[in-house]
């Protein structure tokens, strides 16, 4: 650190801050600091630790500061970002490249120094008149072989106070680092406000520097464009994991319980409004994690670790009858961020698909709202957004699993990959092996759009893993991993595709929401050899007889055979255009395909066309 580093964080901290930051021996640590000082010009610097006094410093910061209001249940509050700043900005968020590095043509990037010189020259001033807060996190289980330290600044005290919620405490980390070089680094400005919210948002950037793992975010408040522990950091674990043989996956992680007080541990990947969380919080079994998952190999083994230790989740539709653990934690007092939701006068959040009448006024992102309100351009106004949040810690939920800070993370006996998919792929179905799983599961995967992100609504969109938005190396690159981590397993995790979303031809769903329990239970039994299977050209799918008494167990629902029939047929045109739309992407668009995809596909094209011939476009389960 130079003189004038040293001068420059003397001069803004005051001398309980500077001890603070002094007793972490870090200088990369301070230069960063002392350098985004002397550009963003905040008027003071908080320094936070892992102590309870520092957390509630944020929170209340936040409240004084009019990003957060109290709500009428004890630790309840709630947050508005502004109308035009309500999910993440993907054609925004960029990596910067020097000109010689390609990512290939499905990333966004931008020339590392022009992309850097805009994103510093938002930066420059942005903090004037604020407070600046030093925030220190670990990514994954304290003390473990997954724990990445992170260091975020911000002047937002929201996103501060998101993050403590949402992640590991990581002062202590950084005290025991020493002068290691080896941390995450995020800066985020929300840039002016106008009643309180980001003003410039033509101004918003999400821009990703790989090579020096730094994320640079301005002029923005909703949490997936700021909070930078989350998707921002996994494209930098992303880069990080392909160079250290491991995987940083967008999947939960849960528990499911098999007989004898058996747990089995699956981690899962769906896009964004696809049944990720409600999977992870499935009535009767354990939560791990339903976002971001770490997996690493050890002793011919898979060991999955959630990165965080809360949940940024999607609001709209929870309520008591199909979320009873969300819903209790949602309505009991403890620490609770509402983001984006109707407030009523008497400081109750209501959300689309909450129990009850809609409220007749509030305030929600727009201001005063009242049924019927529209925007400048004569949109109504829902109540509150399709894409409104709630942000608590899993340890406040019934049933967050015993292992949840586990160091050593827990073993993964499957993977599942699933989507919004209404015409193709059967409710749940076990491939054939982990190439054939990671192939035409993981790499095949394509969901209909939703909220979540911006832009148009209910188009199918090929999205990877569910991971398109967030890759951080070529393609094709990414999937050689995901196959090649395989090898050196005693058996690889079983790979399983589930659709929670499959629709009759009357267009109704086939499916209620709970019948999930039913395939995790299903695809439990399959990791141990417990349930027989019937073999399909796209994988194997459960037995009627098993199904019907797995309904009738868990549910206490009558499974018939028609409704078997309806859910479990192949639908041999439906298979046959994915292949080729799946085919076509990779052709066109990801030059450094792997063979091994299009063999696996051309075989997959192989059996649905034979079994055409034998038994035309739609197959009954009962016809195998």
């Amino acid at each position: 650190m130079t003189n004038d580093d040293m001068e420059v964080l003397k001069g803004k901290l005051d001398e309980r801050n500077y001890s603070k930051l002094m007793a972490l021996e870090n200088p990369k640590l301070h230069r960063f600091v002392a350098d985004f000082i002397r550009l963003c010009r905040p008027d003071s610097v908080f320094v936070g630790t892992d102590e309870p006094e520092d957390l509630a410093y944020v929170r209340r910061r936040a409240i004084e500061r009019g990003e957060e209001g109290d709500l009428a249940t004890e630790g309840h509050t709630y947050h508005f970002d502004g109308y035009h700043d309500q999910a993440r900005d993907k054609d925004r968020t960029c990596y910067l490249v020097e000109p010689d590095q390609d990512l290939g043509e499905r990333l966004n990037t931008v020339d590392k120094a022009s992309g850097g010189k805009e994103v510093r020259d938002f930066l420059d001033g942005s903090m004037e008149g604020k407070e600046m807060y030093i925030r220190f996190f670990c990514l994954g289980p304290l003390d473990s072989e997954f724990s990445i330290p992170c260091a975020q600044l911000t002047d937002s005290a929201y996103v501060a106070h998101s993050e403590d919620i949402l992640y590991r405490q990581g002062y202590e980390t950084f005290r025991s680092i020493g002068d290691s070089e080896d941390f995450f680094r995020f800066i985020h400005t929300a840039g002016e406000l106008e009643n309180g919210v980001s003003k410039h948002v033509d101004k918003r950037r999400i821009y990703i520097d790989l090579d020096d793992s730094i994320v640079y975010s301005t002029n923005t408040q909703y949490g997936g464009n700021t909070i930078g522990l989350k998707k921002l950091s996994l494209r930098l674990a992303i880069r990080r994991a392909e160079s250290e043989d491991w995987l940083a996956e967008h999947m939960l992680i849960m528990g499911v319980h098999g007989p004898a007080e058996r747990v089995t541990y699956f981690t899962g990947a769906f896009p964004s409004a696809c049944g990720k969380t409600s999977t992870a919080m499935a009535p009767g079994e354990s939560i791990v994690g339903d976002d971001i998952a770490y997996l690493r190999k050890r002793d011919g083994t898979v060991y999955g670790a959630n990165v965080e230790n809360g949940i940024f989740g999607i609001i709209r539709d929870v309520n008591s009858k199909d979320d009873p653990i969300i819903w209790e934690a949602l309505t009991t007092p403890g620490e609770v961020i509402f983001s984006n939701v109707l407030v009523t006068e008497e400081g109750i959040p209501y959300w689309l698909g909450k129990d009850g009448e809609c409220p007749q006024k509030g305030i929600n992102h727009s201001g005063e709202w009242y049924p019927g309100k529209t925007d400048e351009d004569g949109n109504e106004i829902p109540p509150s957004h399709k894409n409104a949040r709630y942000t608590l810690r899993i340890s406040s939920l019934s049933n967050a699993d015993p292992r949840l800070e586990d160091p050593a993370g827990v073993p993964i006996g499957g993977f599942i990959y699933g989507g919004r998919d209404s015409d193709t792929w059967v409710p749940v179905e076990q491939c054939f092996d982990w190439a054939h799983g990671i192939i035409t599961k993981g790499a095949s995967l394509e969901s209909e759009t939703t909220a979540a992100t911006l832009g148009e609504e209910g188009v199918r969109k090929f999205n990877l893993m569910a991971i398109m938005d967030f890759v951080a190396i070529p393609l094709g690159r990414y999937i050689e991993k995901n196959l090649r981590f395989a090898e050196g397993l005693g058996a690889p995790p079983l790979v399983f595709g589930v659709n929670y979303f499959l629709r009759g031809a009357d267009g109704r769903y086939l499916n209620a929401i709970l019948d999930k329990k039913v395939w995790l239970k299903w695809m439990e039994l399959r990791v141990h050899g417990e349930a027989d299977a019937i073999e399909t050209p796209t994988g194997y799918i459960p037995l009627y007889d098993d199904l019907r008494r797995l309904f009738r167990d868990l549910l206490e629902k009558t499974y018939t055979e028609q409704d078997y029939v309806e859910q479990f047929s192949t639908r041999v045109p439906e298979h046959l255009a994915k292949i080729g739309r799946i085919e076509n992407i990779y052709r066109s668009q990801v030059p450094d395909t792997p063979a091994v995809l299009f063999e696996v596909l051309e075989q997959q094209r192989r059996r649905l066309e034979a079994a055409r011939a034998a038994h035309g476009d739609l197959i009954s389960p009962l016809q195998y």
